[in-house]
């Protein structure tokens, strides 16, 4: 029993100290910039005058709208593209199945960075700058993705599969009528990564957006702190919590969901 208390009271300290910047950014958002800059950490009388400054002084509902449609739009393309390849490497035998899916999954090993320079250009010839497929088409195919459905897909008995073939069922109702139902948690897994990596990217948003009614939050925010930084620092607090809530809420939502779809697939090699 005295165990179990330690344990819960260790998991509620290591909780606090991993929520902590988050508290004090809902608590620096309600005091008066003098109080920040005192050092205080609970406001005087909190007030939410903040919040309407932060939606006024630069367009962050906008820019949460971009940053939502991106998001939710390399989510599908990312469940969709993944989804098919991985299917394509347990479910079609063809030649060299393996040597290409471990020549893709070593995709992984090259940095992100790498490969700026090289979609900037592709996007840059097709002319989608400031457009949404500019911002999301280079992240569809994920390596990461792949290799995660791939691994829950293995797990599907090959009775089934067989089955089906024999009962005269296409590839593609297979894929979609058994594979997709069984695989609903790690689809939400992946579904949920994708969006929170896409919520918080910062640099190719930068590059290939120059104007407001594409850029995402992330700009916005970036915006804000170069203009604000000096004196207003409860109003930037402010826009912090405006864009943390909609992943914290995703994040407090899924996390079973992300637990469940990481684990669905590791024990099968």
């Amino acid at each position: 029993m005295i165990k179990k208390i330690i344990i819960y009271i260790l998991l509620t300290l290591s909780a606090f100290l991993l929520f902590a910047p988050i508290l004090y950014a809902i608590s620096a958002s309600m005091m008066t910039p003098q109080e920040i800059f005192s050092g205080a950490l609970i406001p005087s009388s909190p007030s939410l005058e903040a919040y309407s400054q932060a939606v006024n002084r630069v367009p962050i509902l906008q820019f949460l709208f971009n940053s939502f449609v991106v998001s939710f739009i390399v989510m599908l393309g990312q469940l969709v593209v993944c989804s098919l390849a991985a299917y394509a490497f347990v479910f079609i035998p063809f030649k060299g199945r393996n040597f290409l899916f471990f020549v893709f999954l070593s995709t992984m090993l090259i940095p992100w960075e790498a490969t700026v320079i090289p979609n900037y250009l592709t996007i840059l010839n097709l002319g989608w700058m400031n457009t949404y497929q500019g911002l999301t088409l280079p992240f569809f195919a994920l390596a990461f993705g792949v290799f995660l459905l791939r691994q829950h897909f293995l797990t599907i008995p090959r009775d089934i599969f067989e089955s089906a073939q024999m009962d005269g069922c296409s590839r593609f109702r297979f894929y979609w009528s058994f594979v997709l139902p069984l695989s609903k948690s790690t689809l939400s897994a992946l579904g949920i990564y994708g969006f929170l990596t896409t919520w918080n990217m910062y640099l190719w948003p930068l590059l290939v957006t120059s104007n407001n009614d594409v850029r995402t939050v992330q700009i916005g925010l970036k915006m804000m702190i170069a203009q604000e930084s000096s004196t207003n620092w409860n109003m930037v607090m402010a826009a912090v919590v405006l864009i943390l809530l909609p992943t914290l809420l995703l994040l407090f939502f899924g996390l079973k969901y992300i637990r469940k779809g990481l684990l669905a697939g590791a024990l099968k090699g």
